[in-house]
């Protein structure tokens, strides 16, 4: 078997298999948190009226059986328990088809939550981690040296990431051919975070060299994972290394996390070794791989390269399509990010009055977790965890269309109590407005003066409204 296995990479295994299992983790919280409010029953868009309406077009998920808000959590607390065994190390302790089988448990419940989410659950790293999470089922427990094969899958599909986002860069917008992306992208990104300010205000020739190491780092680099060791350890270093520049640039859920984590896949103990000397790794015997795991294993690979097809294609492409999924499993998939980058920053506002309407009124902000608004307040930090609804806020901001929106002002309207915890403030204490309305700001950073003179770190202008003032129920209507 020794043609089977890797030796040499058990640091990869174990990361790869704790932190796959980590952001599955986190995927499973965030479900528990929102999933009930944006898609449940009396959700944004409930999950049980799309279930109706693709009933029968084979979209994998455990809730055609039968979805209830209930069922819902009941789903997502398994995943989430079988995903802290996976970080704890307690599968991979097992035989081989231990962690095999808690992988794939996880990936089927995730895939049933995702197959229902609609747009909240749109985003390319949904399908990364449904297609990383498969993976980690066929790396082995602690006993049996990790396959061979399924290391270069990882690196293939690491590969797919980078390159597909460096390529879809250069077929998109002209600002990444001239260097100029960075002279807009930290402040027009969904979700800053605290760092992100300071990142706008680099002088612009270091954003030009910021865009240029980044094209190498996509577009280069990836071809050096599948070249052998060091070079490929290298290669995996550059990745993460750009990975972590963006992870202190902004918010992009678990996208960057998890990127890192796969980069690992070409790393080899001896890298790790040569970094820090004193680590140590098991080092299981080849001989000991059971024939049973090599048959699962080398049927697996066949799968992959049969998916590997379509993803292949789609990059050499003109019209390459970004964040596609070639199968309704979510294991042949394209990736890709901003392959257009907005000038300027457009943030819709929502805002509720007891007074009636006009140019008396006093209207209310209700404040967002995470997207841009008091312009006082300070961008925070919240990937790897994904903040759903205010994501969708600034798709909405760009002109986007919602069915979710007018439900949501509904919601606000009613002083639904589940709606108003995704919310960071609300501002009528939990009572319902007379009325609620919309409005459009064009938001920009703050110059360092104007953060020193006004303490603000956007400034904002009046762009327009999105919905006139809505009637509600008025003071006292009580929550849905």
């Amino acid at each position: 078997m020794e043609w089977f296995s890797a030796e040499g990479y058990e640091f990869a295994r174990q990361v790869l298999q704790r932190g796959i299992a980590a952001v599955y983790l986190i995927a499973f919280l965030s479900a528990a948190a929102q999933f009930r409010a944006l898609l449940g029953e009396n959700g944004l868009l409930p999950a049980p009226t799309f279930l109706a309406r693709v009933k029968g077009r084979g979209i994998p998920t455990l809730f055609h059986w039968h979805y209830s808000d209930r069922f819902l959590l009941a789903v997502v607390w398994a995943g989430a328990v079988v995903a802290a065994l996976l970080v704890a190390g307690v599968p991979q302790s097992g035989p081989w088809w231990l962690p095999m089988a808690a992988f794939l448990f996880i990936w089927g419940l995730y895939l049933s939550v995702v197959n229902i989410g609609q747009t909240f659950y749109g985003f390319g790293w949904e399908s990364l981690l449904l297609e990383a999470g498969f993976l980690a089922a066929f790396l082995g427990s602690d006993d049996v040296a990790a396959p061979v094969a399924v290391l270069w899958a990882f690196r293939w599909l690491v590969f797919r990431l980078e390159f597909g986002a460096g390529l879809i860069k250069l077929r998109g917008d002209r600002v990444w051919r001239d260097l100029t992306a960075l002279y807009y992208h930290h402040e027009t990104q969904p979700m800053p975070n605290p760092a992100s300010w300071f990142f706008h205000h680099l002088p612009r020739p270091l954003h030009r060299v910021e865009v240029l190491g980044n094209h190498f780092a996509q577009l280069v680099v990836p071809f050096f994972l599948f070249f052998p060791q060091p070079v490929a350890s290298i290669a995996a270093a550059v990745v993460v290394i750009t990975q972590f520049w963006l992870v202190l640039s902004g918010n992009f859920a678990w996208l960057n996390v998890l990127t890192i984590l796969l980069a690992c896949t070409a790393v080899s103990d001896s890298a790790v070794r040569a970094v820090l000397p004193g680590v140590q790794f098991a080092a299981p015997d080849p001989e000991a791989t059971p024939a049973a795991f090599a048959v699962v294993v080398l049927a697996v690979t066949v799968a992959v390269l049969y998916w590997a097809w379509a993803p292949l294609k789609n990059l050499v492409r003109r019209d390459q399509l970004m964040n596609a999924s070639f199968n309704r499993w979510h294991l042949s998939n394209a990736y890709g990010a901003f392959g257009s980058i907005t000038r300027h920053r457009s943030e819709v506002v929502i805002e509720g009055t007891n007074d009636p309407p006009g140019p008396d009124a006093r209207w209310l902000e209700y404040e967002f977790r995470g997207k841009p608004g008091d312009p006082r307040r300070m961008p925070r930090q919240f990937a790897p965890y994904h903040l759903r609804l205010d994501w969708l806020m600034w798709f909405l901001g760009l002109g986007a269309s919602g069915a979710w929106f007018p439900v949501l002002l509904r919601k606000l309207l009613a002083a639904d109590r589940r709606t108003l915890r995704l919310l960071r403030r609300d501002p009528f204490g939990g009572e319902a407005p007379r009325w609620i309305r919309a409005r459009v700001y064009r938001y920009r950073f703050s110059t360092p003066a104007e953060l020193r003179r006004e303490r603000v770190w956007w400034v904002r202008e009046p762009a327009g409204i999105l919905v006139d003032p809505v009637e509600g129920p008025g003071p006292g209507g009580g929550p849905s």
